[in-house]
């Protein structure tokens, strides 16, 4: 009797998926009216759901690279480019998406449309969870287009929000963008006046260090336009390391690489000085001519920056163009009352299966005891 009993629990014990699917099978009418009255509950309770409706739009931000004929002008600057165009970086689809997604734009639509009160929220930080979840926005990985689609329960009021935000973008982008055109405009204004000064005082100082023939026969001309490269050179990394500084350790390849340029920069500045040396005649006069062409090259680079600057504030680059307008949704988007039933089915029949399984294999530990 013993070993009729332990072979018993051993057959059980080893039961495979195929016995598992026979018990359940022997109670497949339980089972399949336990599906039907769960899929039959499900999409009852679905039709107590707020339908929803989803309005989208879609439009093209501004290209990177942004006015053609300021970047080509831009490029055409030499070392010193870097001044105009280092921090006025265009934005890319990704930096739109998030403005698309800051608090300030969140916040303008919740007061615009009074969604405090729409989704009683208690706390402006609630109305914006609520906003985020029944907005989507994402960038198009191959035509880099970015689409918005809103949804709520008034398909008017789904079609003015998703417009709203690219209205919103726009007016955020064009105050960014103005104000940034202003800031470099500005810098390259201040800059020229100072290096005008330097050039008057310059081409003074030269007028008054008088000329003989040592002086001559040092040949300043070449010299003194290498050196005024080197120096816009010297000038340019300059700038590099200390917007670079901010955000990186000294040790960074980024900083080592420009420390190098600039020792060698350096070393360079040194030869120049040195083969310019001569008579203590010629040595006043080739300084301050050195000086003088440095200063007058300086000041024909920044005027081409601050015209390609004021160019940039005149031009509309901020031009973001729609492609799809957001029309007034015609049917519901969800609850997809459909898959609500079928996965009331499934589930009810998962747990109805369980059930069957697990008093099944009880009822036969019972009878072979």
């Amino acid at each position: 009797m013993t070993m009729q009993i332990s072979s018993s629990t051993d057959t059980l014990d080893n039961m495979g998926l195929l016995d598992l699917v026979l018990i359940a099978a022997r109670r497949w009418r339980l089972i399949g009216l336990s599906s039907l009255a769960g899929g039959t509950l499900a999409f009852v309770l679905s039709l107590f759901i707020t339908p929803q409706f989803t309005a989208k739009t879609t439009f093209l931000p501004p290209q990177s690279g942004g006015s053609y004929g300021l970047g080509a002008m831009l490029q055409s600057l030499g070392p010193l480019a870097s001044l105009a165009s280092g921090s006025g970086v265009k934005a890319t689809g990704d930096l739109y998406i998030s403005l698309l997604q800051s608090e300030s734009i969140a916040d303008q639509m919740i007061s615009r449309f009074h969604l405090r009160q729409l989704y009683k929220a208690k706390y402006q930080f609630e109305a914006r969870d609520v906003l985020k979840g029944r907005t989507r926005i994402a960038l198009g990985k191959r035509d880099g287009l970015i689409s918005i689609e809103v949804d709520d329960a008034d398909p008017q009021r789904a079609a003015d929000m998703a417009a709203q935000y690219v209205e919103d973008l726009r007016q955020l982008t064009a105050g960014m963008a103005l104000t940034e055109a202003q800031r470099k405009r500005a810098f390259f204004q201040t800059q020229l006046e100072a290096t005008r000064n330097k050039l008057a005082q310059a081409q003074t100082a030269l007028q008054s260090s008088g000329f003989n023939p040592g002086a001559l026969r040092s040949q300043p001309s070449a010299t003194a336009e290498e050196y005024a490269k080197v120096m816009q050179q010297l000038a340019s990394i300059e700038v590099q390391k200390s917007a670079m500084g901010t955000r990186l350790a000294s040790g960074a390849p980024e900083m080592l690489n420009l420390e190098a340029s600039s020792s060698a920069l350096r070393a360079r500045l040194h030869v120049l000085e040195t083969e310019s040396h001569g008579t203590p005649q010629s040595e006043d006069y080739v300084g301050k001519y050195r000086e003088f062409k440095y200063q007058e090259s300086l000041f024909e680079l920044l005027s081409k920056q601050f015209e390609a600057a004021r160019l940039e504030e005149s031009k509309d680059d901020n031009l973001i163009q729609v492609v799809d307008r957001a029309q007034v949704p015609e049917w519901k988007s969800k609850p997809k009352r459909a898959m609500y039933g079928l996965a009331g089915m499934l589930m009810a029949a998962l747990i109805a299966s369980t059930v069957c399984i697990v008093l099944g294999i009880k009822r036969l530990r019972n009878d072979h005891r």
